[in-house]
């Protein structure tokens, strides 16, 4: 309907007027940023629609231009990078020991094979032994 073609074209004509306000703004061209920007975030609800984008502005960032914008996200992702940095050599050295708990369980596992192949060892030749002291009793106890 020609309602609806009219609804559209103003959508658009205050699209396009925001992108040249975003635009002014980017390069700091006209008033001051904070109009600009404000400007920008302008709306709320029209015609019972809410307009997604329209947040409020931290404190952190309210006042700054874009090249403080900017400035302030190299720093916190300078941050992050430190931070990653860290945790990545901290779970390095978590491998490492790791690693190294490993090769001493594996070390402790053959000392203990090697430990039970000696009593292995050792039982059989005390069970042969103790079959010799019985056979020797059974002869001394047969000639007596």
């Amino acid at each position: 309907t020609q309602l609806e073609g009219d609804r559209r074209q103003n959508l658009v004509d205050e699209l396009l007027t925001r992108q040249k306000q975003l635009q002014a703004s980017y390069k700091n061209e006209g008033p001051e940023p904070d109009v600009i920007r404000s400007s920008l975030m302008a709306g709320g609800v029209k015609r019972g629609v809410t307009n997604p984008w329209l947040l409020e502005e931290s404190e952190e960032t309210r006042g700054l231009g874009f090249d403080d914008l900017r400035q302030q996200q190299r720093r916190i992702i300078e941050e992050q990078d430190a931070g990653l940095d860290a945790l990545s050599s901290i779970i390095s050295r978590q491998k490492q020991m790791g690693q190294e708990i490993g090769n001493e369980l594996d070390e402790q596992n053959e000392i203990i094979d090697d430990l039970t192949n000696l009593v292995e060892n050792t039982d059989d030749k005390l069970r042969n032994q103790t079959r010799h002291v019985k056979m020797v009793d059974q002869k001394s106890t047969s000639c007596g």
